[in-house]
């Protein structure tokens, strides 16, 4: 029967895939490369326009999906029933039937800057593994990479006083994927998230105002406005009112009243429409010692704008750019199987190979220098940016506390120059590639033209 609630829970991880995922895996038991060990890496080719760095994100999710990487009975005989598999060979099945990812994860620590064709992430394990996971592993860091980096560039446009909090559940991609987000916003910079479940869960305390349907009823009800407002602080003292549901500076102007008075405990006031720039210095003459709080499609280019104009914003409310913005086009390619490396030759999107390590140098807290080489390749002094997270299908360390993720998110995006960090048109970076990396690249696109002349001679 037609599943009405899809709902996701770690038991169905596995089928969370495309099916050329399984497929291939079918044809490399089939053919015996299946055990043949393999190394992908996850990076991004591209950043997308107007970015001048990314922020990691995902892994923790990453990590999870692994350890529940399994195929039960009913799963198998689903995929069974559904007739593509007809002639796949029967060690395919007893392949998925004890599943377990047994491979090794290098990764980049959540909240690390890093930049174009770098890799985030790195699985070493028997080639089926390791293709299988590629659709969850780029859903994963795809989005929370993406979420992250806007939260890292609106925490650094805003300043370290503004209130940043993450409002974009209903628009989120999916129930799941908000929790997530509220997860990645927080690590890249976001103060709290409306999530009230994503908070619990995180041991966050939720954050939140009022909608303007409250005010409308209230109003409608009780007679006017000002009742709705009272009303509300009779079970929320000193909550955030929403004043624009009918005339912003007419409201702002009854309260600072009430305040003058003393009838009023008032913490902040939130705008969500019109001229939120001139709105907010009229608000804060009427109301000066209130926090002010925009909302309304705001992201890193609205707050930059209403800090040059002078706007008089406290905090910020940030919903739909956010949860819905510019992608982070993740790609998972192989890099080398059975100790041979390989690449990718294609127009626009040729690959680097081998298994990769990146070199970074911080001088007096700034990015000095960076190198992409070779996982041997000596450091040199530098920090090595991958580490080994998941070993022989173990996972090596504790998931981190959100504070420390945010805490190196400020601190790797701190490291970066202005040029980079800027929201207009910011530069581009590109690591230094090593000498060891370069032979390699060259000596293995030698091999491929060999490959097809000896091809084109028969």
């Amino acid at each position: 029967m037609e599943d009405q609630e899809l709902t996701l829970a770690p038991a169905d991880y596995s089928l969370l895939t495309d099916l050329y995922q399984l497929t291939m895996a079918a044809c490399y038991v089939g053919e015996g490369l299946d055990q043949r060990r393999a190394s992908f890496e996850l990076f991004a080719r591209r950043l997308p326009d107007g970015f001048g760095y990314l922020v990691a994100m995902g892994l923790a999710q990453a990590l999870n999906y692994l350890e529940n990487f399994r195929f039960s009975a009913d799963q198998i005989e689903a995929l069974k029933a559904t007739g593509i598999f007809a002639h796949a060979p029967d060690r395919f099945w007893e392949t998925l039937a004890g599943a377990r990812f047994t491979g090794d994860v290098w990764a980049v620590p959540e909240g690390t800057v890093v930049f174009a064709n770098e890799p985030l992430l790195r699985v070493e394990a028997p080639l089926w593994q390791a293709q299988l996971v590629e659709t969850y592993l780029l859903n994963t860091i795809n989005y929370q990479t993406m979420i992250a980096t806007k939260s890292a560039r609106m925490r650094d446009v805003a300043g370290d006083e503004a209130i940043l909090l993450e409002f974009g559940t209903r628009r989120a991609f999916s129930p799941q994927a908000s929790l997530w987000a509220a997860r990645a916003a927080i690590a890249g910079g976001m103060n709290a998230t409306s999530n009230v479940l994503a908070a619990l869960r995180l041991n966050r305390q939720p954050s939140g105002t009022m909608a303007h349907a409250l005010v409308m009823a209230l109003t409608a009800v009780e007679g006017n406005e000002d009742e709705a407002f009272a009303a509300f602080h009779r079970y929320f003292p000193g909550a955030v009112l929403l004043i624009d549901t009918y005339d912003s500076l007419a409201a702002a102007q009854r309260l600072a009243e009430q305040v003058k008075t003393q009838d009023l405990d008032l913490r902040g006031v939130r705008l969500d429409s019109g001229d939120l720039v001139e709105l907010s210095k009229q608000v804060r003459s009427l109301l000066p010692n209130i926090s002010i709080v925009a909302s309304g499609d705001l992201d890193e280019v609205e707050i930059l704008r209403f800090k040059r104009a002078g706007a008089e914003i406290n905090a910020y409310g940030i919903g739909t750019k956010l949860v819905t913005g510019v992608p982070v086009n993740g790609v998972y390619k192989l890099v080398e199987i059975d100790g041979i490396p390989v690449m990718k030759e294609s127009s626009g999107k040729a690959t680097r190979p081998g298994r990769k390590q990146i070199f970074r140098r911080v001088v007096d807290g700034q990015l000095h220098s960076e190198r992409l080489g070779l996982l041997t390749d000596d450091p040199q002094g530098d920090d090595s940016l991958l580490h080994l997270v998941y070993k022989q299908g173990e996972r090596l360390q504790e998931p981190e506390p959100l504070e420390a993720i945010a805490a190196r998110t400020a601190a790797s995006v701190a490291t970066l120059p202005s040029s980079l960090r800027q929201i207009d048109r910011p530069d581009s970076f590109t690591p230094e590639i090593t000498p060891a990396l370069q032979e390699l690249t060259e000596q293995t696109q030698r091999n491929i033209h060999r490959f097809y002349t000896e091809q084109n001679l028969k």
